[in-house]
């Protein structure tokens, strides 16, 4: 198992965020953590790459766990792809894809990137070699994240993690970063907060719901119109996509959404 987090707690400050929560990816497979905002998701993806330190439980990388790991063997199990956003300090394409490096650097080398054929080849998989030299800031929103990739791919670590990675994009550019994220075949711990998405690029979706994991399981399974009702506060049909015949979400308001408890939610889904 590539990742692997058992009971998981997170506090902010003295408040729980998240409770008791069990989540695992296996090689190769594409894993989806939705819910409402505020429900804990960022919070719980932190614990992975040691932004946050659980409270509560076990989070494994590998086998190992990632309290007994060093921040550099971390980063070498597991590169993260955060929300698009322009950097405080505007470095070329380039520069940035070379920080990819870094975890496999000794202590006096630096990540610039000038020959290196692990940053070309990276640039090449997401079709950004022509915009090496070009500032990030210059780039639209679809490109910077398509760096951000590029970045965790020379980085050369087995997982990738996605915090809302479509977020601010345009369809095709959600769509072309989804494609490219698939395409790659590497285990992938990605939240998402548009739910087609999820059920098109995922494998497996996990739901979190007030702090805790209410359902897991296949995207049809566990999307049910009940819990996207429950859980999201929508209704919600389902439907065949005409041209994927996959999963399709058809959304409408839904006054006074249920409060269902926790424990009712995700019956014959597994858990």
């Amino acid at each position: 198992m590539r990742l692997a987090l058992s009971g998981v707690g997170v506090r902010i400050g003295s408040a729980p965020i998240v409770m008791e929560c069990d989540l695992a990816v296996a090689d190769g497979e594409r894993v989806g953590l939705v819910g409402p905002n505020g429900s804990g998701k960022t919070s719980l993806l932190r614990t992975v790459y040691r932004a946050l330190d659980p409270f509560a439980g076990r989070v494994a990388l590998s086998g190992d766990d990632v309290t007994d790991l060093s921040q550099r063997e971390v980063a070498r199990r597991a590169a993260l792809v955060a929300q698009d956003s322009t950097p405080d300090f505007d470095f070329t394409v380039e520069e940035v894809v070379a920080m990819g490096r870094g975890p496999w650097l000794g202590a006096f080398e630096s990540a610039t990137g000038g020959g290196d054929a692990k940053v070309t080849a990276a640039l090449e998989r997401v079709r950004l070699t022509e915009h090496r030299a070009r500032r990030l800031s210059t780039l639209s929103g679809g490109e910077r994240q398509r760096a951000l990739v590029a970045r965790a791919l020379a980085q050369e670590s087995p997982l990738l993690l996605l915090d809302e990675p479509t977020n601010h994009l345009d369809v095709y550019a959600a769509l072309e970063l989804l494609e490219l994220v698939r395409d790659l075949g590497r285990a992938t711990l990605c939240v998402l907060h548009d739910l087609n998405l999820a059920a098109a690029y995922c494998d497996r979706l996990y739901v979190l719901h007030r702090g805790r994991i209410v359902a897991d399981g296949p995207p049809a399974e566990v999307l049910s119109p009940e819990l996207v009702r429950t859980v999201f506060g929508v209704a919600c049909t389902h439907l065949t996509h005409p041209v994927t015949g996959g999963l399709l979400l058809a959304f409408s308001p839904h006054q006074g959404a249920s409060a269902a408890p926790v424990a009712a939610l995700g019956e014959g889904v597994n858990r």
